[in-house]
């Protein structure tokens, strides 16, 4: 998360990240054109790949962290016949081999062992961390690593193309999940070896239709329209709530809630809930026990509405 001396601001962005930048790197320049004092992003891309980089702005970062587990969904081209130290096409090859004959069914018999709930080596090169360090930084010493196996859980598999040695595969997936990780495992697999070659990130939830915003066209709608143009492709807080349950409070009782006060209603447990002002605007998240008791997580301190 990025904190500097800048305006004011609260929203979300939908930003579509170009090849060949950084997540932060992005983040960074998105923060600059809008002159925002507080950004921080939903979850890191590699550098290769492009796509959806939700990008929070002010009070929106408090639910950065949140938005990390969310479902999300790529569009992927996996190279065969070569395996790389990152598992994509950036990395030096360690070593090729012949590609089989492969068709949709037999490719379709090799993808469905990685279906649902999995467990995934991560790759060496990646941002998880042993020992406070990314495991990419112990990586570019030479150093040995053991990459950390977790569970996650892949949806679904579509295969879009077959052609020669590149597979293009939709895949949608929960939160943590590789996608390089899932082309090294396939090529395993298959027994040739296989890495990303391109690598799209097309929704995460709850963005499942956005229209996303490239660096350059920002750059554009700040020099035509000014910084009101580019306010009003913020999304509002609000929108980024959309995957929890909600509540909505009366003016007395929001009152009372912004002001620290636990609240006692009918509502079911939950943690966290969206908690709803009368006229819908978000006042913070929350959490309801057992009894129907809503107690305070986190106020948001918000701006006034964003421009229509």
């Amino acid at each position: 998360m990025a904190s500097r001396k800048g305006r004011r601001l609260d929203g979300i962005l939908l930003l579509d990240k170009p090849a060949g930048l950084s997540s932060n790197a992005a983040l960074q320049r998105a923060r600059r054109l809008f002159g925002a004092g507080k950004a921080g992003h939903t979850g890191s891309l590699d550098p290769l790949a492009t796509g959806l980089l939700p990008v929070c702005f002010g009070e929106a970062t408090k639910i950065a962290g949140l938005l990390l587990g969310a479902n999300k969904a790529y569009a992927a081209e996996v190279t065969l016949g070569a395996s790389t130290d990152t598992d994509d096409a950036e990395g030096q090859v360690l070593f090729a081999k012949a590609v089989p004959a492969i068709d949709v069914a037999m490719l379709g018999r090799a993808l469905q062992p990685f279906l649902g709930t999995i467990r995934q080596r991560a790759p060496i090169y990646s941002a998880l961390k042993q020992g406070g360090e990314p495991l990419y930084a112990r990586a570019r010493r030479g150093e040995t690593i053991q990459a950390p196996v977790r569970e996650v859980v892949i949806h679904d598999i579509r295969i879009i193309a077959i052609e020669g040695r590149r597979l293009r595969l939709h895949v949608t997936c929960g939160s943590g999940t590789y996608i390089r990780s899932l082309a090294r495992d396939l090529g395993e697999a298959l027994g040739c070896g296989a890495h990303i070659s391109a690598l799209r990130r097309l929704w995460v939830a709850p963005f499942d239709t956005p229209r996303m915003y490239t660096l350059d066209e920002l750059e554009a709608l700040l020099a035509v329209g000014g910084m009101d143009s580019l306010d009003s492709r913020l999304l509002p807080l609000e929108i980024g709530l959309g995957l929890f349950p909600s509540i909505r409070l009366d003016a007395q009782a929001a009152m009372r809630f912004s002001q620290g006060q636990r609240l006692q209603g009918t509502w079911p447990a939950a943690a966290p809930v969206a908690v709803m002002g009368p006229e819908g605007r978000a006042l913070g998240l929350g959490q309801v026990d057992d009894s129907g008791l809503l107690s305070i997580h986190r106020l948001f301190n918000r701006m006034p509405e964003l421009p229509a």
